[in-house]
């Protein structure tokens, strides 16, 4: 693998406990780029303030990502993160069935417990994506919310366009839908949907983004919510009052501003996936093309075999695995751990 004549990018790393041994942490698909030095300057000029309260009720955040994607910012709701702002519309919901692709990400199944909901897995079909035509069919009177991944955590593939517009024509507007777009940034901007059409067609649609990924923010859990009418108004009356610091308006205004600068690190990412997704299939693990910062190594043995050679990963039971792409260093200790499985 081969890397760019640009700054190095550590991945996070821990001890293993043995002298000298330091092993790669790749579990959690972390950017591995640290804050812009624009950013981490706008943060830090807030704590001079840190003495203070921020708004009782988040205005400043919404209208700044509302500017920036062209919508109103009674259309934005705010919160800790994607996780946070999708507890709050579960909450907003209530108790019932939420329908969602297996596996997913990890916070649905914990969340939805949390709020009373009882998941109801739809599996994957063969090429790791979320099968469509069975979620339409695990639908009925008792589900509540319908979560749909673009790009899919953890295989990181991407339904068509086509393919998402048709799933919600057929669900109607009876039964709220959550399109979670986390990774949105990595996507090639002719794979990207169009949110203010989808938006105007569908009252019941919720499209979740955030700022840990792309942006490298997750440290600072912002996360935020875009929908339309009396929905949207419901998710925000389970805002958390003092809920949004400060220091996530201020990050989420010089990030927007540098957005050439996190453009660039967004390619390199990208460029960085596809080096390691070519060279695992070289040796003979075959990937799904992903469109995310991490790669899905289907099991069985991946898991097992990263962990034997000091890499932690989000592992599956079938004996898959989920790794962060990014640090070229990382991508080869990958690269060697699978040598030799297949």
């Amino acid at each position: 693998m081969t890397i760019l004549a640009e700054p190095t990018i550590p991945s996070r790393r821990f001890s293993t406990g043995r002298t000298g041994v330091v092993g790669f942490d790749l579990g959690l698909s972390e950017n591995p780029f640290p804050p812009l030095p624009s950013v981490l300057a706008a943060v830090q000029d807030t704590l001079t303030q840190a003495n203070r309260y921020p708004e009782f009720l988040p205005e400043q955040l919404p209208r700044i990502i509302a500017e920036h994607l062209g919508v109103e910012p009674a259309e934005v709701v705010v919160g800790a993160g994607a996780t946070g702002v999708a507890m709050q519309v579960m909450r907003t919901l209530g108790s019932g069935e939420l329908v969602s692709g297996t596996p997913t990400f990890d916070g649905y199944p914990v969340m939805a417990e949390m709020a009373g909901m009882t998941l109801v897995p739809v599996p994957l079909d063969a090429a790791g994506e979320q099968d469509l035509v069975a979620m339409r069919r695990a639908v009925n009177r008792r589900t509540k919310l319908v979560v749909l991944c673009r790009p899919h955590n953890p295989t990181g593939t991407v339904l068509p366009t086509a393919a998402v517009r048709s799933f919600l024509a057929a669900l109607g507007r009876r039964v709220p839908i959550l399109l979670d777009e986390a990774y949105v940034e990595f996507l090639a901007p002719a794979d990207r949907l169009d949110i203010h059409d989808l938006l105007r067609k569908h009252p019941n649609l919720l499209i979740l983004r955030t700022f840990s990924k792309a942006y490298g923010l997750a440290g600072l859990r912002i996360g935020y919510c875009l929908g339309r009418g009396t929905l949207i108004e419901r998710v925000r009356a389970q805002q958390l009052p003092f809920g949004v610091p400060a220091t996530a308006v201020a990050a989420v205004r010089a990030a927007y501003a540098a957005d050439a600068e996190l453009r660039a690190r967004v390619d390199r990412i990208n460029r960085e996936r596809e080096l390691l997704r070519q060279s695992l299939h070289t040796i003979g693990i075959d990937t799904p093309r992903s469109h995310a910062n991490f790669l899905y190594l289907p099991g069985p043995g991946v898991a097992t075999a990263l962990r034997r050679a000091d890499i932690r990963a989000k592992a599956y039971p079938d004996g898959s695995a989920r790794v962060t792409v990014g640090d070229p260093a990382a991508g080869r200790a990958v690269l060697a751990a699978l040598t030799g499985l297949r």
